[in-house]
């Protein structure tokens, strides 16, 4: 098994028990203590797990949902990778919506100022961004912006978005699984995700794959209902395997 295989494994379980225990996983993996004290390191690195004594507590337990600001700071290169392949989805002269999130804010950091694009966004700080792109049409939507994300959230928001038709919805999420799609801690941000897919001719997803087999409170769209995600490639080629069985063409970058 490659390290990456079983570390979304350790992942998987921490999520699922709220902490997990090197010498059980040991076990249950069939590898050295020191081998998983070595993943363990490695997903602390990457901001997925606390270490304890004795184990990790997966963070999401300790902060239940991380600020962009955090978020933006874990994972830099990988989400610029996968930032780098969601630019070939997008149509030159089209309409795309961005999400708010840390993965479509490596995005907006890769758009060309020169881009002829319009863009429908709901983040403050996407919009601050690109409000300075001469060849890219912006709209911002409305709405309460929550501290949290810097997304806008509500009526106003969800209400524009249900008389748009857009060529082109780029999504974050907190969370993806075969079982339950995607999902967010958020039932205002949830709501406007939703929106969003609703919205689009087509729905491309960025995300990195620590995501993978998280599941938040509140689901805002079925795998079926995404035709591309996009994440790296420490992605286990069984949960990719189950990802596409569910739907949308799964791609690493």
């Amino acid at each position: 098994m490659y390290a990456a295989e079983r570390q979304q494994r350790i992942m998987a379980e921490a999520r699922r028990a709220g902490r997990v225990e090197v010498t059980s996983l040991a076990e249950s993996l069939g590898v050295a203590t020191e081998t998983v004290r070595r993943d363990l390191t490695a997903l602390e690195q990457r901001g997925s797990v606390r270490r304890v004594h004795g184990g990790a507590i997966p963070v999401e337990r300790l902060e239940l949902e991380p600020t962009l600001a955090a978020r933006s700071s874990r994972l830099t290169d990988v989400k610029r990778r996968i930032a780098a392949r969601v630019l070939d989805e997008l149509p030159t002269g089209g309409t795309v919506l961005l999400d708010s999130g840390s993965t479509t804010q490596a995005v907006v950091q890769l758009l060309p100022p020169d881009l002829d694009l319009t863009v429908v966004t709901n983040s403050v700080a996407a919009a601050a961004t690109l409000s300075t792109h001469p060849g890219i049409t912006l709209y911002l939507l409305g709405g309460r912006v929550r501290g949290v994300t810097g997304a806008a959230v509500g009526d106003w928001a969800t209400d524009a978005l249900e008389g748009l038709v857009v060529d082109v919805a780029v999504l974050g999420t907190n969370g993806v699984s075969a079982a339950r799609g995607l999902t967010t801690p958020d039932q205002a941000e949830a709501l406007v995700k939703a929106a969003m897919v609703r919205s689009a001719r087509r729905v491309v997803v960025a995300t990195d794959s620590s995501k993978a087999g998280d599941d938040h409170l509140h689901r805002f769209a079925r795998l079926e209902e995404v035709d591309l995600l996009v994440t790296d490639t420490d992605l286990a080629d069984d949960v990719a395997a189950e990802l596409r069985a569910a739907g949308p063409q799964v791609v690493t970058a």
